[in-house]
């Protein structure tokens, strides 16, 4: 994708900031115990590189991705350190990943049984994680007997493949109901009873069951969205740590008019002016992750609350001023101006969404600056 650099609109990752987020979790988790920062979906917005280099500064040992591609992204970029990929892989690509030295989930038998004679032909040993389905639904064993196949298939193959780790996944770690949570945990240990060999990582806590469950064991953290400052639970849940936002989201007034009583504004003309005012366009879109249907939502311009009116078009939107305002005045869509914050968690719960969809969303052709302040 282009990238747009000859438009004032950008995101703004302040590396500090996830490395304070880093060193808080560290000193709450065991020694035993080593975080792994989960940086797929180019680091949920945040940048994949910077933010793995800044991690791995903090003091993360390894790293988790959801592509193969972006573990190859981690290594051409002289990243040490396991690197899992979470989701599905082909048995196809087996060899590619041992020779990038990229650790894998796996959740079936035909996986092993595939790639097994494709890394024998190649002499390459690939590194595994088993999947236990526990009650997410998604990758994974979920049956003892399969479970065991496996185990005996790979201890059949030592030369084919390193058993490194097994792991599971908690779907309402972030819930004040902890009914299925605690399913899910009876469920991880009813399985981990026929692993006689334990591997080196056993991993079950990702952010939310690192914040508020500390039963549920494990020697690795996956450290997701807390380390870029945002709640797992939203507002549901109370952190019992200090963390601090790293992502800010800015752009500028490009165009300022004024309107007449009766005027309409936007696609669809789903506002309507009943006064006279003052109306500035803001060159950002839904094509850069800021969703259509934000209208009504409001942003920060010259340290005050902005009404969105009528709906974001693909490459801008439109708000209600306070008063003619120069052009160049900077708009906060996300992070602070002056004494007030407009925040992700805020944006998500106008968009009836997760904050994580927020930042996910914001496009690549948003270019992305980086600072090491640790403070937003």
């Amino acid at each position: 994708m282009v990238v747009g650099l000859h438009r004032n609109a950008q995101v703004k990752v302040d590396l500090g900031a996830i490395k304070h987020n880093i060193s808080a979790e560290l000193k709450r988790m065991g020694k035993e115990q080593e975080l792994f920062a989960v940086v797929k979906a180019n680091a949920y917005g945040h940048g994949i590189i910077p933010v793995a280099k800044a991690a791995k500064e903090a003091g993360a040992t390894g790293f988790c991705v959801a592509l193969i591609d972006e573990g190859i992204a981690l290594r051409q970029a002289n990243l040490a350190g396991t690197i899992l990929i979470l989701g599905v892989t082909p048995a196809k690509d087996a060899v590619l990943m041992a020779e990038n030295e990229l650790s894998t989930a796996v959740g079936d038998l035909e996986f092993l049984q595939t790639s097994a004679p494709l890394l024998a032909q190649a002499g390459k040993k690939l590194k595994v994680h088993l999947a236990l389905d526990t009650g997410m639904g998604r990758i994974g064993f979920c049956k003892q007997a399969t479970l065991k196949q496996a185990l005996d298939f790979l201890a059949k193959h030592p030369k084919e493949f390193e058993f490194e780790g097994i792991f599971t996944h908690f779907a309402t770690a972030d819930a004040k109901d902890e009914s299925h949570y605690q399913k899910q945990l009876a469920k991880f240990n009813e399985l981990m009873a026929v692993v006689s060999h334990k591997p080196r990582y056993v991993h079950v806590a990702n952010s939310a069951a690192a914040m508020w469950h500390d039963d549920c064991g494990g020697n690795v953290i996956r450290y997701g969205i807390t380390m870029y400052g945002l709640n797992p639970s939203g507002d549901e849940l109370t952190l019992p740590t200090t963390i601090k936002p790293a992502l800010s989201f800015e752009s500028e007034l490009v165009f300022v008019k004024q309107l007449v009583p009766g005027d309409t504004v936007g696609y669809g003309k789903t506002y309507t002016t009943k006064t006279t005012e003052w109306v500035g366009t803001v060159p950002v879109g839904y094509a850069d992750g800021w969703l259509r249907r934000m209208q009504g939502y409001h942003v920060l311009i010259a340290g005050e609350l902005c009404e969105i009116i009528g709906r974001v078009c693909m490459d801008q939107f439109m708000v209600r001023l306070p008063r003619k305002l120069p052009l160049g005045t900077k708009v906060t869509l996300i992070g602070q101006d002056g004494t007030k914050q407009v925040t992700a968690q805020m944006a998500a719960q106008y968009a009836k969404t997760i904050n994580y969809e927020i930042v996910c969303n914001l496009s690549e052709r948003l270019p992305r600056y980086y600072e090491n302040n640790g403070v937003n």
